[in-house]
């Protein structure tokens, strides 16, 4: 009986959130307008969080100035689009008191706006230290002998004394990342999406927001229908994106999938989401890059380009329904 019970919740929930998409997310959209009418920029961190830090700058600094400017070339390149940013200057979103609370405000935004599409601007660390660390390293191996005890018990044995110096460690990890919310681990069309699956970075963990339980019948049907109504989206948005950072030479470490802590908001989200690691900040040439104007600027030409593939898509898509139903 009870479980007859559950799976009666369980499709009351499905329907009513189908219901919910159908009524906010309507793909049968009029000929010759773009499929997408309002794009959350969500740039990371802010305020009192300033996300992983480089040698000059942080990440809160880069992904707010990246975010911007991202902004500013969507409306020009499609004036009907509406912009709606979770932070314009630097603060916690919402201004919000602490990291968690600005990641509901986040989702809450999004979610509340009927927006089509997530966008999030992050840039990525690793290693030691920003630009580079020093470690101390054996460089010499010396060999030593002495005598030990008496008589005809009186033996040679060979010591080794190490010389150490001081050696600089340059922070190589570089490249861009885009990352989306995974639905199941275990999924095949998700395991074939890197092949490197390390994870860097200062995205925006968290200690107190949970993660979904994947047993809990409300929490089962919100992940079905984002992974028949938003995953093969955001991972077309996210391979576009990637393909253009790989288009003009950057190093792509590829679209990546995770569902953890470490991605919480692209899960409460409702919409297409990613997540775009534009370089690492923890790099001494590639934080040059991320904060000079030609750097910027080339990274908002790649998210345009293919934020371009990704509408051309949906419109051909909403076309192709739309001559189904003529017929």
């Amino acid at each position: 009986m009870k479980s007859i019970l559950k799976f009666g919740s369980l499709v009351l929930v499905f329907f009513t959130l189908v219901s919910f998409i159908n009524k906010n997310y309507d793909d049968s959209l009029p000929l010759g307008k773009s499929a997408i009418k309002k794009i959350i920029i969500d740039p990371g961190h802010g305020g009192i969080d300033p996300g992983a830090k480089g040698t000059f700058s942080t990440e809160a600094q880069v992904s707010l100035a990246v975010s911007l400017k991202l902004g500013k070339a969507i409306q020009k390149e499609f004036p009907d689009m509406k912009i709606i940013y979770t932070r314009t200057t630097d603060v916690m979103a919402g201004n919000k008191p602490n990291k968690d609370a600005g990641l509901r405000y986040r989702a809450d935004l999004a979610n509340s706006s009927g927006a089509d599409l997530f966008i999030s601007v992050h840039c990525n660390s690793a290693g030691k230290k920003a630009g580079g660390w020093y470690e101390k390293v054996v460089v010499d191996k010396i060999a030593h002998t002495k005598y030990v005890g008496k008589g005809k018990n009186k033996k040679k044995k060979t010591y080794y004394t190490y010389k150490y110096e001081n050696v600089y460690r340059e922070n190589k990890a570089r490249g861009t990342e885009t990352y989306i919310w995974a639905t199941s681990k275990n999924d095949d069309k998700l395991k074939s999406l890197t092949h490197n699956n390390e994870f860097y970075g200062e995205i925006d963990s968290t200690s107190s927001v949970q993660l979904p339980d994947p047993s809990d019948p409300v929490e089962m049907a919100r992940m079905l229908v984002y992974a028949n109504n938003y995953f093969h989206k955001s991972l077309s948005l996210a391979d576009f994106i990637e393909k253009e950072f790989e288009s003009v030479g950057r190093v792509s470490r590829g679209v990546k999938q995770r569902n953890d802590k470490g991605i919480w908001v692209l899960q409460a989200t409702g919409m297409p989401s990613v997540l775009i690691e534009i370089g690492f900040i923890s790099n001494a040439e590639e934080e040059k890059y991320i904060n000079s104007e030609q750097g910027q600027q080339e990274i908002v030409s790649n998210i345009i380009n293919a934020l371009k593939s990704y509408n051309a898509r949906l419109e051909a898509r909403n076309k192709s329904l739309e001559e189904k139903k003529a017929f």
